[in-house]
């Protein structure tokens, strides 16, 4: 019996370090809606908003590649948790979900980014 696939829990520090090497390589994914991100975001995500599956589901390959690393993120680690589980059914492999979202980095990581 195989196991279907799953995703790493990363936690806000380890997000920190990635951001901090800047890696092109790694793709950058924040689910959240366009208003939230106007309240807090941080630089460097393309936002493919969750409520917004419809438009952007089919062209999910032509945006991404599924053999790089994939870090997800949203307010608190729930809907990015989701996308995390359709993207590994998507053939994606490399598939990482920031524990806590955007809340738990504005309190541990980066004051500057305002909680909501």
């Amino acid at each position: 019996m195989t196991s279907s696939p799953a995703f790493q829990d990363i936690d806000v520090e380890t997000l920190a370090q990635v951001l901090a090497t800047a890696d092109p390589e790694v793709q950058l994914v924040d689910v959240r809606e366009p208003q939230e991100l106007e309240l807090a975001a941080i630089a460097g995500f393309e936002n493919l908003p969750l409520s917004q599956f419809a438009e952007w589901g089919d062209t999910i390959h032509s945006r991404l590649a599924a053999d790089r690393e994939t870090i997800v993120l949203c307010h608190h680690g729930m809907r990015s948790a989701q996308m995390c589980q359709w993207l590994l059914s998507q053939g994606f492999t490399a598939v990482k979900n920031v524990t806590g979202g955007i809340d738990v980095y504005s309190v541990r990581v980066d004051p500057a980014v305002p909680r909501y």
